[in-house]
């Protein structure tokens, strides 16, 4: 028996299994194949949850994640979050995005649904799942800052209609969908606005 449940025998001598949510938890992170959420995920198996892998692949590469799958706690689906999700879990990570220009510049419209419509579908999951979702933003909301340092107060300058505003306003219309989820539903929320990063499995030459 896994440590994260436990046995209850039901009036007809069944056994039921219910989960211990005092334990370790179930997490699902978009875009687990990328950059950095391979990291996380590592991370993640590293304090004892269980981990769900969602990606399609598009920048990920699954040479990130096959020392993991030994792992009984991960698990990978291959799925694009633009399509809705149906799965169990505790918390969301959605970091689900093509991050550099070489790649959300490949095909604008997706990479624009990919940052709207995977919103929504992962914030309506952790609606129905009534729990807490981050979502990976980034330093691009502000466009061409006339502000430096950017603080979280600063609303940006943005152009709309750019080679880059696939990305740039997929991202923010990512963090107003956010917003107005925590503000009309109470859903617990996180934005992590992340600039310029890099590290072991990051893909190079990518025009960043």
């Amino acid at each position: 028996m896994e440590k994260n449940e436990c046995i209850d025998i039901n009036q007809r001598g069944v056994e039921l299994v219910a989960r211990l949510y005092d334990s370790c938890k179930r997490i699902l992170v978009t875009g687990g194949a990328g950059f950095l959420g391979s990291h996380l995920i590592d991370k993640l198996l590293k304090q004892g949850h269980e981990v769900l892998c969602v990606d399609n692949l598009f920048t990920g590469t699954k040479r990130n994640i096959e020392h993991l799958n030994a792992d009984p706690r991960f698990e990978f689906i291959r799925h694009d979050v633009t399509f809705p999700l149906y799965l169990e879990v505790d918390e969301i990570y959605n970091l689900a995005c093509p991050a550099s220009p070489i790649h959300y510049q490949h095909d604008p419209v997706q990479t624009t649904k990919t940052s709207v419509h995977g919103a929504i579908n992962m914030l309506g999951l952790a609606k129905r799942l009534k729990c807490r979702i981050l979502q990976a933003s980034t330093s691009e909301v502000y466009g061409d800052p006339a502000i430096h340092p950017q603080t979280e107060g600063y609303w940006g300058n943005v152009n709309p209609i750019g080679h880059r505003s696939c990305y740039d306003e997929g991202k923010r219309c990512a963090e107003t969908l956010f917003f107005d989820y925590n503000r009309q539903h109470g859903l617990e929320i996180k934005v992590a606005r992340i600039f310029n990063t890099y590290g072991l499995a990051c893909i190079p030459l990518t025009g960043e």
